[in-house]
C-alpha cells in the first residue's frame, strides 16, 4: 500500500510510504525535500522495519524549535497510515 503524507512544520513537503498492514512492514520511505543526509538516512533506516518500531522510536523527535522535525513526521505518517 502506497501512502503520500503532506508534512507540516518541517523542510521537507511530503513523505511517500510503502507500506505492508499484513506484516506491519515498511517497504520503503522517500522524503521529498528536507535535509537530504538526514531524509536519505532515515529512509534507509525504516526500510524493512515495523510501522510500530518506528513509531515508538521516531515520535517526538525535533528538529531545532520546529516542535517536530522529519522522523517525527515519518513517525505521524506511520500512525494515520497504521489506523487505517
Amino acid at each position: 500500500m502506497k501512502s503520500i503524507y503532506q508534512t507540516q512544520g518541517t523542510c521537507s513537503k511530503a513523505i511517500e510510504i510503502d507500506y505492508d498492514p499484513a506484516t506491519d512492514i515498511v517497504n520503503s520511505v522517500r522524503f521529498a525535500g528536507g535535509c537530504p543526509g538526514n531524509t536519505i538516512g532515515v529512509a534507509a533506516l525504516a526500510k524493512g522495519r515495523k510501522a510500530s518500531e518506528l513509531i515508538s522510536m521516531l515520535e517526538g523527535t525535533p528538529c531545532g524549535t520546529r516542535g517536530t522535525s522529519c522522523p517525527d513526521q515519518l513517525a505521524r505518517a506511520l500512525k494515520q497510515i497504521v489506523q487505517q
